[in-house]
C-alpha cells in the first residue's frame, strides 16, 4: 500500500536521521508497502464470503502478518500490573523503542489512540510492561475511507492530524501519523439487502 505521513514533534525527522530508530522505520515502511492490492483482494474474498462492509479487517490482518514477520510484538501491554493488562491498555505493536497503533475505529477513539504511545513512552505511577520512545499511528485517509467502504464515523488520517494541535501539550513524544492511501486497482462496492450492507470488490 502507498501512504502519506505527518510528523509530530520531529517524528519523521528522528526516524530518518537517527541510526537508533532507522531500522524500525524501515520495517514500518516495508510492512505497509508489502501489502499489495492483490493481497487485499485475496484476503477479502477468501475470508469474508459472507460479506464484510469494508477493507478494515483485511488490511488489519495483513499488516499484523507483516509486522509479526519483522519481529514486532503484537498486542503489547503498556503496564505490568495485572489489573491494567486488558485490551484498553495495550498497543497493537511494539519493538525496542517504537510503539505502533493501527486505528480504523470510531472517531471518538482518536484522542485515546494518540495518548497510548505517550503512556508507553513515559514513566508512570503504574508499573510499566514496556518503555518506548517514539510512536507511530497507522490509519486510513479519507480517500481510503471512501474507496475501502469504511464507515463514515471512523477516525481518519485527517482527523488524527487535526487533533495534534489542541493536544500539543499532552502529546509530548515524537510521533508519525501514517495515512494509508486507497488501492490503485479496485474499490469496495456496497449493496444493501434487508437492511444489511455488505461490500464486494469492484476492479477498475
Amino acid at each position: 500500500m502507498k501512504f502519506v505521513t505527518f510528523s509530530h514533534k520531529q517524528g519523521v525527522e528522528l526516524f530518518n536521521t537517527s541510526p537508533r530508530y532507522q531500522h524500525q522505520w524501515d520495517e514500518v515502511e516495508a510492512a505497509i508497502s508489502n501489502v499489495s492490492d492483490t493481497d487485499i483482494i485475496e484476503y477479502f474474498e477468501n475470508n469474508f464470503s459472507g460479506g464484510q462492509k469494508s477493507l478494515s479487517h483485511a488490511i488489519n490482518a495483513l499488516l499484523k502478518k507483516e509486522f509479526i514477520e519483522f519481529g514486532w510484538h503484537p498486542e503489547s501491554y503498556i503496564f505490568g500490573e495485572s489489573e491494567y493488562q486488558t485490551s484498553r491498555w495495550r498497543l497493537d505493536f511494539a519493538k525496542e523503542d517504537v510503539s505502533i497503533e493501527v486505528g480504523f475505529n470510531h472517531g471518538g477513539s482518536v484522542a485515546w489512540n494518540l495518548i497510548k504511545p505517550v503512556l508507553a513512552s513515559q514513566l508512570n505511577h503504574v508499573q510499566k510492561a514496556i518503555q518506548t520512545e517514539v510512536g507511530v499511528i497507522i490509519t486510513a485517509t479519507r480517500e481510503l475511507q471512501i474507496a475501502g467502504g469504511f464507515d463514515n464515523a471512523i477516525g481518519t488520517y485527517e482527523d488524527y492530524v487535526h487533533y495534534l494541535k489542541p493536544l500539543q501539550g499532552v502529546l509530548n513524544v515524537p510521533m508519525v501519523i501514517v495515512g494509508l492511501l486507497p488501492p490503485e486497482s479496485f474499490k469496495i462496492q456496497h449493496k444493501t439487502v434487508n437492511r444489511r450492507t455488505t461490500g464486494s470488490i469492484q476492479k477498475f
